[in-house]
């Protein structure tokens, strides 16, 4: 049986992202979170957000997590209610991969991740972005929340010392510049709608598609 998996940046951060894309998301039908990790936000935000589907995804290795996060969440509600109806298992999905969506049943209107871009190598941020441009319907949202830099510059001391603990994990990840991301996300027809400041030296930026 796997442990539930617990973040406390992820119970800390849940109602200050909450604010915002219950918002992003007020019509949306079907979103779909890259990244999923714990779990944490999917149980918060589904439950938060009953008009709409939350499908998770990640990286095989989490699936288990995921799955024993959803379970408990199940056994909190009673004998005749699901407290989380709306949230689908987790697929597979490797940002660099032919994402695992051709035979979803609802399209695509949100998408939504939390602190990965900066876990991510450049060309898999660049392959994100491919994907979602490819899988999100047009006027559609995407949300992403998580630490950037402005003009190569570090929004605080704290990002830059975990921008060194991150070279150190990996000298692949790096806080990315937000100049970057918004270029990237404009070539696949994404327009930055806004720049959320958030706690902790953290933004969430949120895209529509507009093509």
């Amino acid at each position: 049986m796997s442990l539930v998996p617990f973040s406390q940046a992820c119970e800390n951060n849940k109602a200050p992202i909450l604010e915002v894309i219950s918002q992003v998301f007020s019509t949306s039908k079907c979103v779909l979170e890259i990244g999923t990790g714990t779990g944490q936000h999917a149980v918060h935000f589904a439950q938060a957000l009953p008009h709409l589907t939350w499908q998770t995804s990640d990286q095989v290795c989490y699936l288990d997590g995921i799955n024993a996060q959803l379970k408990q969440a199940r056994s909190l509600g009673d004998q005749n209610t699901d407290p989380i109806a709306n949230i689908q298992s987790p697929l597979i999905l490797d940002v660099t991969q032919p994402w695992p969506l051709a035979s979803h049943q609802t399209e695509i209107d949100g998408i939504f991740t939390a602190n990965t871009l900066h876990i991510m190598a450049k060309d898999m941020v660049e392959a994100f972005f491919i994907g979602v441009g490819k899988h999100l319907r047009t006027q559609g949202n995407l949300c992403i929340y998580g630490p950037f830099n402005y003009a190569d510059n570090y929004t605080s001391e704290s990002n830059a010392r975990f921008d060194t603990w991150l070279a150190q994990q990996d000298p692949r990840s790096a806080i990315r510049d937000i100049e970057w991301i918004v270029q990237l996300a404009e070539t696949q027809g994404l327009r930055l709608i806004e720049d959320h400041t958030m706690p902790a030296n953290n933004r969430l930026l949120h895209f529509e598609k507009n093509k």
